[in-house]
């Protein structure tokens, strides 16, 4: 198994964020090649202001690599990696704790068709209502694993890597 991997933290948050640390250093520890693009300077332009900014960063990062990547997210990562989707191919979605929409922000939660992915979340998550990706899920015919736990996840960090192993071992599959 190998490949590369941008895993994108959430706001309020930071490269070395609990899920995405966890999620990195696993996939490292099956040969794939990770980064965590720090945010922290665009999220200093609020929630809305922030998207187009780190979009561009991962595009960036994107751009840099030989081959399309696997995108990881959590929160606001989850949602500026399915917008980067939509701009450059990618190899997979992992996308934990997706906000449906960002008040103030111009468009919805989107991603390309097409794309192997998975998305994670929990019934309690009071900062991104489960109702807004339980839609998204069923309109694009997307998995989706809903687990009694609140937005941050954390009760769910090896629930979430046993998932993540699953989804890297199918996209490798299909390389």
């Amino acid at each position: 198994m190998g490949g590369q991997i941008i895993l994108s933290h959430g706001s309020d948050s930071g490269p070395d964020a609990t899920k995405v640390s966890v999620l990195a250093a696993f996939a490292e520890s099956l040969g794939w090649t990770t980064q965590r693009p720090d945010y922290r300077e665009e999220d200093r332009r609020g929630y809305a202001g922030s998207i187009d900014p780190r979009v561009a960063r991962l595009i960036a990062a994107v751009d840099m690599l030989d081959r399309p990547p696997v995108l990881v997210g959590s929160s606001m990562g989850s949602f500026v990696s399915g917008l980067a989707s939509l701009q450059r191919p990618v190899a997979g979605l992992f996308l934990l704790a997706t906000p449906s929409d960002i008040p103030g922000y111009r468009q919805a939660f989107d991603l390309r068709a097409g794309v192997p992915t998975l998305l994670y979340h929990g019934w309690q998550d009071d900062i991104c209502p489960p109702e807004g990706v339980l839609a998204f899920a069923q309109r694009k015919r997307l998995p989706l694993v809903v687990v009694d736990d609140d937005h941050r996840l954390s009760a769910s960090v090896d629930h979430i890597v046993g998932q993540f192993r699953l989804f890297l071992e199918t996209v490798a599959a299909s390389a």
